[in-house]
């Protein structure tokens, strides 16, 4: 039987790097734990901030030095030195979104001032070049590096220098300008101004806000079967730090205010649906607050809202997005939201 992704990844980190690396021992649980959804200051591999839980991590260095946690503030005795989350993205023919999904994984820690890194194993894919983007943006934001890369031996050199704090900074910020490179290369070459490059992603600009907007349903939320919620989290993040200088308004316009707010019902203990409404500066932004939008849109827009997107659903919200997009950048219609 193949090995799982989540298996190939964390056999592939012990084999390489070994579960004792200079003064640090590895924390990782075998695929199926459930282990590694625990706090890391409960022998887990998830991180939180003020009560507000990450996805969690697939590996973890760690000395025996004392640690004040960002969940709680109180203070443990094993420090994590760095956290990783792993894909195996790149051998899946995921060139698009799905690498974002899991970026959120590594924050929770890289938050808590523990280096992160979102290792995605070489394959036939390339790291899309925004992910690069997200990670220079988070690590200056943070104030904690964020390691994006395909390179285990570079994790490897970080865990090395990490008791050596120039060290440290020295080949992560080397790391951080390599992928600074690689985002400008790709702008310069296929867009050339941020309006385009918004325009391209679905997010218009307007004086100190990004507007990203989705076809997000109600029961995406809802539904087991889907993973609507860590596509709507990689979203946000994605959106986030691609424009670190703007506040967001995540708007869904084939939801309602009620929509929302029965979500923040039933989803109050739910993780990701938590980060959508606690991350600072991101708003959720549905239909009902497009001041200007015309009574016949929002009865279509009504219509569709529990409809798959595809076929003539998917036709209708694409035409509607689009008059949307344009309405927002001419101004025609405005986001209204206390």
């Amino acid at each position: 039987m193949a090995q799982s992704s989540d298996e190939l990844i964390k056999r592939e980190i012990a084999d390489n790097l070994g579960t004792v690396k200079e003064n640090y021992t590895l924390r990782v649980f075998p695929s199926g734990s459930n282990k590694d959804q625990e706090l890391f200051s409960h022998g887990g591999l998830t991180f939180g901030v003020s009560g507000v839980t990450y996805g969690s991590c697939d590996a973890a260095w760690c000395s025996s030095e004392s640690w004040i946690d960002g969940n709680d503030g109180n203070e443990y005795p094993i420090k994590p030195i760095l956290a990783l989350e792993g894909t195996n993205a790149l051998n899946t023919g995921s060139g698009g979104n799905a690498q974002y999904q899991r970026f959120h994984h590594a924050l929770g820690a890289v938050r808590n001032g523990v280096v992160g890194v979102y290792y995605l194993r070489r394959g036939r894919q390339k790291i899309r070049p925004e992910l690069h983007a997200m990670s220079v943006a988070a690590s200056s934001i943070e104030g904690t590096p964020y390691i994006v890369t395909d390179d285990l031996d570079l994790v490897g050199k970080i865990v090395s220098r990490a008791e050596n704090q120039s060290e440290l900074l020295e080949i992560t910020g080397d790391a951080l300008q390599k992928s600074s490179k690689v985002f400008k290369d790709y702008f310069d070459q296929l867009f050339g101004d941020w309006t385009t490059f918004a325009r391209k992603r679905s997010t218009v600009l307007i004086g100190d806000t990004a507007i990203k907007h989705a076809g997000r349903m109600k029961r995406n939320f809802t539904d087991s079967s889907q993973r609507a919620g860590h596509i709507a989290v990689g979203e946000m993040y994605l959106t986030k730090y691609l424009f670190p200088d703007f506040k967001i308004d995540y708007l869904w316009p084939r939801m309602s205010r009620n929509d929302v707010a029965d979500l923040d019902y039933r989803k109050s203990t739910d993780k990701e649906w938590a980060l959508l409404r606690s991350e600072p500066n991101v708003r959720i932004v549905t239909r009902d607050e497009i001041g200007g939008l015309e009574m016949e849109l929002r009865n279509t827009l009504s219509k569709i809202s529990n409809d798959p997107l595809k076929g003539s659903a998917l036709t209708a919200y694409k035409e509607i997005a689009n008059v949307i997009q344009i309405g927002l950048e001419a101004g025609k219609y405005t986001i209204e939201l206390d």
